[in-house]
């Protein structure tokens, strides 16, 4: 394993920082990734002097979703891999996590979020974005069904018509798209990008940040009381899709850069 740091963690005026590090390929999430995500929300969550939190990446995108190259190798060792287990033990303690937090948590978003790394900034408190970012529900493109939150909470942000048609095409959203849709709070140039998540962040620390906890608490009562129940169902449906002919075909199609030909399978 390498040396490199692939999540890096700061602390400071009351505000704690995540950054996604795998930039050369664009912060794509290996399993270790995961995990690591996972304890550093753990960590933010316990820290007394974190009272609010931004979710960032480094380089030119937030997060392609899952690290692909793995799952090509598995088919060609002949695995299939249990995709349902896999949401449950990587993906679903991120969301759940993101959403329980009784802290403000802001997505930084400086590119591109793809897949589960779409649904893991929509399940940030905010979202200040770049006009260079894109939103892909890009699940059906290898034949999965959008997991890690994506069905239950992008059909709150902007309504059933409108997700299940981004889901289905896996088209583009654009960060204008997006903020008129009400899926972002902001757009910042590049460069004002952190500035402005940390202003907001520093902001958020000195204010009543018990009173934001038991907000964010009484809204997700409103909002997200069966998340839980919902990411389960998630995993169920990619176990049946992840064993499907069409995933490992659309796999290996992205591998090998061309368009899937889909059996139904």
């Amino acid at each position: 394993m390498s040396d490199e740091k692939i999540l890096l963690t700061e602390k400071k005026n009351g505000v704690g920082i995540i950054t996604l590090n795998r930039p050369d390929k664009l912060n794509a999430f290996s399993d270790e990734l995961t995990f690591q995500l996972q304890d550093a929300l753990k960590e933010m969550e316990k820290d007394k002097e974190v009272r609010a939190i931004i979710l960032t990446a480094a380089g030119r995108g937030f997060c392609a979703g899952q690290d692909l190259q793995s799952r090509s190798i598995a088919q060609e060792m002949g695995e299939r891999p249990s995709l349902g287990d896999s949401i449950r033990r990587r993906y679903n303690p991120i969301v759940i996590k993101l959403r329980r937090i009784e802290k403000p948590i802001i997505a930084a978003v400086n590119g591109v979020a793809a897949g589960a790394g779409a649904s893991i900034a929509f399940a940030c408190d905010y979202r200040i974005v770049t006009d260079k970012v894109n939103f892909i529900q890009s699940f059906t493109k290898v034949g999965l069904i959008p997991d890690s939150g994506a069905t239950f909470i992008l059909t709150r942000l902007v309504g059933l018509t409108k997700a299940f048609e981004l889901m289905l095409s896996a088209d583009k959203l654009s960060a204008e798209e997006a903020l008129n849709l009400g899926i972002i709070n902001k757009i910042v140039g590049e460069d004002d990008l952190m500035k402005e998540a940390i202003a907001l962040a520093e902001k958020l620390a000195a204010g009543p940040t018990k009173a934001f906890g038991l907000t964010k608490r009484a809204v997700n009562r409103a909002v997200f009381d069966d998340l839980e129940e919902l990411l389960e169902y998630e995993a169920s449906l990619q176990e049946i899709a992840g064993r499907s002919d069409d995933f490992a075909e659309g796999v290996k199609a992205f591998v090998e850069k061309r368009t899937p030909q889909y059996t139904g399978k």
